[in-house]
């Protein structure tokens, strides 16, 4: 079940919650604190809403003729896009509990593995399939690791950051790779937006919502949610908790794939400095769209706008030639004051 909000959380599904009854004894809480969590999650949605108000104030005040602009508008989309994809598979992962540090290497080896000349030759389904395959791969191997070879996520995702950054750097050899295949490229220009909407952009609301149905109308997503919540009742109830983490990896790394492929499109060429500090941005923007980093309750709505507003930041911060080691400051800032805030209410 979903709630208004498009939120799932171990007391706000009753399915999941019925299911974890027959293991674990009664059901955690009455109506009236599903009930607080809706109201909760609503509070939440629009504070993020009335966040990106008064940055498009701020934006509208202190560079009215840029920020304002349709060109503009389209470009914080369309970055807002590549990142949100990657944010979807991140919001699966740690809602169950887990965590993916690896997910910008993953967009940058998927990037530069797509673009070589020989994939180049295959064409625009070439690259599509390669990076997608090269995501999914990844997320293979962080799955196996972390479901059935016992090993903390951190340990696994952090290795395979410092792998896949490498190997992508030897693939490239520190060169950027140029796409020439022309189908790819017109992906990108202005003659392909549908009703002034980017193809990115309709990508990743395609993304948002199958990943809001897959984690709130489905019984994927109330495992998901069961094991983040409580993995031995998950597992006492019939869920296969090993399988249910390698499937999530398998879709954050296929988040990255395709997240990969946008990049390609949107840059027109493959580097190993693809993706960088993505795994901040999207774990960021999970966290303070309302998904609880010790698992148990996500939502794709939440993360939508964490995303929105991360990329609204970054781009008044580019308009108003502010320094980016700030901008990453004042991200730190807000991740900080996220999680005191969940902190907070889970202790009152």
């Amino acid at each position: 079940m979903l709630n208004s909000t498009g939120d799932t959380g171990a007391d706000a599904v009753p399915g999941a919650a019925a299911t974890l009854t027959k293991a674990a004894g009664p059901a955690p809480g009455p109506p009236a604190r599903t009930n607080g969590l809706r109201r909760l999650a609503d509070l939440r949605n629009l504070s993020l809403l009335g966040v990106l108000a008064v940055l498009v104030i701020v934006g509208g005040v202190t560079k009215p003729d840029e920020f304002l602009s349709t060109d503009n508008l389209q470009l914080v989309l369309t970055q807002a896009s590549v990142i949100g994809v990657v944010t979807v598979g991140v919001t699966f992962v740690i809602t169950s509990g887990g965590i993916d540090l690896s997910v910008g290497a993953i967009v940058a080896l998927a990037s530069v593995w797509a673009t070589t000349l020989a994939t180049q030759d295959y064409g625009f389904g070439g690259i599509l399939l390669c990076a997608v395959l090269v995501g999914l791969g990844c997320g293979l191997v962080n799955g196996v690791l972390i479901a059935y070879g016992g090993v903390v996520p951190f340990i696994v995702t952090l290795a395979m950051l410092a792998s896949a950054r490498g190997l992508a750097l030897q693939i490239s050899d520190g060169r950027t790779q140029v796409v020439t295949v022309k189908p790819v490229l017109d992906l990108g220009l202005r003659d392909s937006y549908v009703l002034g909407v980017p193809p990115l952009v309709m990508i990743f609301a395609a993304a948002t919502v199958l990943g809001w149905l897959l984690l709130g109308r489905t019984t994927f997503g109330r495992r998901t949610v069961a094991i983040g919540g409580n993995p031995e009742a998950a597992r006492l109830a019939g869920i296969d908790v090993r399988r249910q983490r390698l499937l999530l990896y398998l879709l954050s790394g296929l988040c990255c794939g395709i997240a990969a492929f946008m990049l390609v499109v949107l840059t027109g060429s493959g580097q190993n400095t693809n993706g960088n500090l993505y795994e901040l941005d999207a774990i960021a923007a999970a966290i303070i769209g309302g998904t609880l980093l010790s698992g148990g309750r996500g939502t794709i709505t939440g993360s939508v706008l964490g995303v929105l507003v991360f990329t609204t930041i970054t781009n008044l911060f580019a308009l108003n030639n502010l320094q980016t080691d700030v901008q990453q400051i004042a991200k730190g800032a807000i991740i900080v004051a996220a999680v005191l805030v969940q902190k907070g209410r889970s202790t009152s």
